[in-house]
């Protein structure tokens, strides 16, 4: 998902439009999680950028998405763009695992 989303519009509720874009991203990374797995793939990750514009998105984390979003909220944005692109994820396994395992 490459998109950017207006936060106002005239004849719309902004707090309406905001829940509405909110759970169009939720939506979009539930059905990305649903996709079945290729072999050898543990699970699905998410690359993600999120700006004001496309010119000046940042990577950020997808728990962050949402928090950032009503950052620029609360500073007036009138717009935003986020990236959402799925990829493939391995599990690690951690140290103290090995170290129980032996």
């Amino acid at each position: 998902m490459k998109k950017t989303f207006p936060l106002k519009s005239e004849g719309k509720n902004p707090e309406r439009m905001l829940e509405a874009t909110k759970h169009e991203i939720r939506k979009y990374i539930k059905r990305e999680r649903r996709r079945e797995l290729p072999e050898g793939v543990d699970f699905w990750d998410f690359d993600c950028k999120f700006g004001s514009t496309e010119a000046n998105a940042q990577v950020a984390h997808l728990a962050e998405l949402i928090p950032l979003i009503d950052a620029l909220v609360k500073s007036d944005g009138e717009q935003f763009y986020i990236e959402i692109l799925s990829k493939h994820g391995h599990r690690q396994v951690r140290a103290g695992a090995e170290a129980s395992a032996e």
